[in-house]
């Protein structure tokens, strides 16, 4: 196997076993005595770990090495409403997570509805592209201090490397398709 390919999937099952186990990246860093920023790289299949260091990472995450490099039943390729995972915040906008397991992957597919004039949290810059299409109602996103303008059946794209923000200023609720990359903690 091509070495950036086996980077990348241990990085995934580590970012996995971090985020079922409730750890920022910061407290992982802090009980192996690494950095945060390797454990960034280190997630993103950009840096090799030792083998001591993936040993120490895979107890830490507490497992075993003989679990941590199993090789897992088929991938599941379809997903149901039964297995969404969905959150409303204090306004009524509701984030659906329409692929649970998207942390593994590349790209994170969410179902969100935004209520008549809110908006999402505001986004920091990071590392990453984002994708929506609009279903029904109209958008603003805000990417810095300009502002685009996304009606039902448009869709838009950039890189996150702004400020970035979802707003409805529409009447009724604004529902879209949301894709990130790579997947948001």
């Amino acid at each position: 196997m091509e070495l950036e390919y086996i980077n990348e999937k241990i990085g995934r099952k580590i970012r996995d076993l971090r985020n079922r186990n409730g750890l920022t990246q910061q407290e992982l860093a802090d009980r192996t005595e690494l950095t945060k920023g390797f454990i960034s790289q280190l997630e993103r299949g950009q840096v090799s770990p030792s083998v001591v260091t993936l040993l120490d990472l895979i107890e830490c995450l507490g497992t075993t090495a003989a679990d941590f490099f199993k090789e897992t039943e088929e991938e599941q390729v379809v997903f149901s409403e039964q297995g969404y995972f969905e959150k409303i915040d204090e306004a009524g906008n509701s984030i659906q997570w329409i692929v649970p397991t998207a942390q593994r992957y590349r790209m994170e597919p969410l179902l969100v509805v935004v209520q008549p004039h809110q908006s999402l949290e505001e986004d920091k810059p990071h590392d990453g592209e984002e994708f929506g299409y609009v279903m029904s109602g109209r958008l603003n996103v805000i990417l810095g201090d300009q502002i685009y303008h996304v009606k039902a059946g448009e869709s838009f794209y950039y890189p996150a490397k702004k400020i970035h923000r979802i707003e409805n200023p529409g009447q009724r609720p604004a529902k879209f398709i949301w894709v990130s990359t790579p997947p948001m903690f």
